[in-house]
């Protein structure tokens, strides 16, 4: 498939209208810092003093550049990993791209994709080609034609060299077939290992603990035996080959013989989407009760006896056990007051949420990426993951909540509700949920789901 895009892309570049892109990226200006460069030596209009000039002549003499240079073919297509640390420019230069060529590649490329994105092992695709002057004079300088790189699973973007040594960049789109996949199991242990272990994709895992969190207390309500389904898209391509996974439409766990069932709706007056129960209730609240999951509760809020320092002081939240690297949620959304290691909490992260709430997270293993102040957060974000950092005996994640100033009983704290559907909407409502018990029902329940591998 990828070959396909290639060749479609390569084929097309002589039919396109092309337009110069000007602009480079902050971070793309930084890579060429990293390569003892800077925007100046990169203009070929302005004017180089002498120093600007012997930095320019190192630039083209670097002696790694060359030899990479050096080893290409006349023309050829060089598939490179990102490793970590690096920048697109110094993926580029390391593989043999001239600088300049790799500056405007970039800058191209940066209107449909954000450098930034990059991830340590993607793959990316360069194809080059000697040219004619350079054919004749029997010397190693080659012309950058092309880049590419997957943005998704069903998107490949890049930029290609045009008549006039500009580059265009060039988005492609992998047309996928929707198709619902109906899924559920029995609970043996926790929810998310259950889940897993029926085929469930990660992602569909942590949606479905995240919509019902808000009501279900996964470390004291959940018993073996207990029950979960859901129904969630699944995107294919012309073969059938499932490609990503999208959003879960219904979901439902029966809990101690009584089931909770919750459907994707938006509501026609203000276009937001939520999930909702059967009477119309949405689900949503300020905090989910638990932002952990497959955990046992450890330590509840209250008087105790420190298992550190030996004498009883009160604990002001509750510690929930689990495994070293679990991943820990955001309980609301809201704005990250403190990232950063804390005495003897280790690391810690503080979150500042609507109504006067805070949540606190302890000893965590590490943080998330991106996960800084001043960074806003999602209810159901992962925002780190379960350590043993300060004063701990063992890995577990330290949950506070703070009302006004106050630290609160996370586990007996009284949140308001989310929107109660009514009239019109509500019918609506009605009719949508109908629709949807239809098609659940006409669906085929998996008990293992096919991999995306």
């Amino acid at each position: 498939m990828l070959a396909i895009v290639l060749g479609g892309l390569m084929g097309g570049v002589a039919a396109f209208a092309f337009a110069p892109s000007t602009s480079l990226s902050s971070l793309e200006m930084a890579s060429l810092s990293d390569q003892k460069n800077t925007d100046t030596e990169l203009s070929t209009d302005t004017p180089q003093s002498e120093g600007e000039s012997n930095r320019q002549n190192t630039l083209n003499t670097d002696a790694s550049q060359q030899a990479a240079i050096a080893q290409l073919p006349k023309d050829t297509t060089k598939t490179v990993s990102v490793g970590k640390g690096d920048t697109l420019m110094k993926v580029l230069t390391r593989a043999g791209a001239d600088p300049r060529e790799s500056h405007k590649a970039i800058t191209a490329l940066s209107e449909v994709f954000d450098p930034r994105r990059l991830k340590v092992g993607q793959d990316i695709i360069l194809n080059f080609e000697q040219s004619a002057e350079a054919a004749e004079a029997a010397n190693a300088d080659i012309n950058l034609v092309s880049i590419s790189l997957k943005q998704d699973v069903d998107k490949q973007v890049a930029a290609i060299r045009t008549p006039n040594n500009d580059f265009q960049v060039r988005e492609t789109v992998i047309s996928l077939e929707k198709k619902m996949v109906r899924s559920g199991g029995v609970i043996q242990n926790s929810l998310f290992l259950s889940a897993a272990q029926a085929g469930l994709p990660t992602k569909v895992i942590l949606e479905m603990i995240r919509i019902f969190s808000y009501d279900v207390d996964f470390q004291r309500e959940i018993q073996p035996g207990d029950q979960f389904e859901v129904y969630f898209e699944r995107f294919v391509d012309e073969n059938g080959t499932p490609l990503k996974e999208g959003r879960i439409q219904w979901a439902s766990m029966t809990l101690s013989g009584t089931e909770i069932a919750l459907y994707r709706y938006t509501t026609k007056d203000d276009g937001f989407t939520d999930y909702y129960t059967s009477e119309g209730q949405s689900v949503r609240k300020t905090l989910m009760r638990t932002p952990i999951d497959g955990a046992r509760l450890t330590s509840r809020f209250g008087k105790r006896r420190h298992p550190v320092l030996g004498y009883t002081k009160m604990h002001r939240g509750v510690d929930f056990g689990a495994s070293r690297g679990t991943p820990i949620m955001a309980a609301g959304n809201g704005t990250v007051e403190m990232a950063q290691r804390n005495g003897s909490f280790g690391n810690y992260v503080r979150i500042r949420h609507n109504s006067g709430y805070k949540t606190a997270y302890a000893h965590m293993k590490g943080f998330a990426k991106g996960i800084r102040k001043g960074k806003r957060v999602k209810q159901g974000q992962v925002i780190g993951y379960v350590g043993t950092t300060g004063r701990s005996t063992g890995p577990h994640l330290h949950y506070e909540v703070h009302k006004n100033g106050r630290q609160i009983n996370p586990l007996s704290v009284k949140l308001p509700a989310g929107r109660k559907l009514k009239g019109g909407i509500m019918a609506d409502f009605k009719r949508f949920t109908g629709k949807m018990d239809k098609a659940i029902a006409a669906l085929p329940l998996n008990k293992q789901v096919a991999s995306l591998d």
